[in-house]
């Protein structure tokens, strides 16, 4: 299988993630598709780097899959880096080849569709997102097999889906965020996408918080930095011990977090459900 990365961050994120936790917002992706997809051959592009090289239409045709990572870009800026993701996304559309998003992957693909994104305002989902539902469209989509009717996931974003364009469906929200879960369909492609992060680890969260630990006393969600190095150092715990359950309870977790297979459940159902058999649809031979 050939899959293609598109990583998000512009460099100075990259380089901040890197510091934390030792890979970029791609470099997890490209970890956990070596997991899911044993044998897989990843290319990484990052199209928020000036001059950088991405592929058209035609080219990214040739590929199965399409990732797209998170990043602190806002998609409601009209930046160079943000038109050129935009471009590549739809690119990715006009190319038919499915793709799935995660965060800010999951807004530019908003974007480039014609819906739009905002800034969250006071509000924050930083750490999880919780009690996630299904919306009517969601309860039998395949995106969601096997999370249960209520669930959290990994989250952390400050912009959210304002409007989905047309070809959009809403498959699940929470209280804090109405697009949690969503399918775009447009031009040739499919795209599945959700705001949340099912690709990270509990140790990439509490480098998440660390890395904006100033936002999060600013919005009132710590008094200081040392309630956010509790906490994440809280989580750094369970993610070296995931069955240390009086952290898990501390936390307010379950093993929809915890357990690395379940919170990997929306990856492995894009991949099962939308890409193999689109795969299979274009007589794909490759390993």
């Amino acid at each position: 299988m050939h899959i293609l990365v598109s990583e998000s961050e512009p460099p100075a994120a990259r380089r901040k993630r890197r510091d934390s936790v030792g890979r970029s917002s791609g470099e997890t992706f490209i970890k956990r598709l070596a997991q899911l997809v044993p044998g897989a051959t990843c290319d990484r592009v990052t199209p928020a780097d000036e001059g950088s090289a991405v592929p058209d239409a035609a080219k990214i045709a040739g590929y199965d899959a399409v990732f797209l990572s998170g990043s602190p870009l806002h998609l409601y800026e009209d930046s160079p880096a943000v038109r050129r993701e935009v471009a590549l996304m739809r690119a990715v559309f006009q190319s038919g080849t499915p793709s799935f998003g995660s965060c800010a992957g999951l807004q530019v693909a908003v974007v480039a569709a014609g819906g739009t994104v905002r800034a969250m305002g006071p509000r924050r989902e930083a750490g999880f997102a919780r009690r996630i539902v299904r919306a009517a469209a969601g309860e039998n989509h395949p995106l969601l097999d096997g999370r249960p009717p209520s669930f959290d996931a990994p989250a952390v974003h400050t912009d959210e889906v304002d409007r989905l364009p047309a070809g959009g469906t809403l498959l699940a929200s929470n209280a804090v965020t109405r697009v949690q879960a969503a399918e775009i369909r447009h031009d040739n492609g499919v795209f599945w996408g959700v705001q949340y992060h099912p690709e990270i680890s509990l140790r990439e969260v509490a480098a998440a918080l660390r890395r904006q630990s100033e936002d999060l006393v600013e919005h009132g969600l710590a008094r200081d930095e040392a309630d956010i190095d509790d906490h994440s150092a809280t989580i750094d715990a369970l993610h070296a011990d995931p069955a240390r359950q009086h952290l898990a309870w501390r936390l307010g977790l379950d093993a929809q977090v915890t357990d690395e297979a379940k919170r990997m459940i929306e990856l492995r159902n894009f991949i099962d459900h939308l890409v193999l058999p689109t795969r299979s649809a274009r007589g794909r031979t490759r390993g």
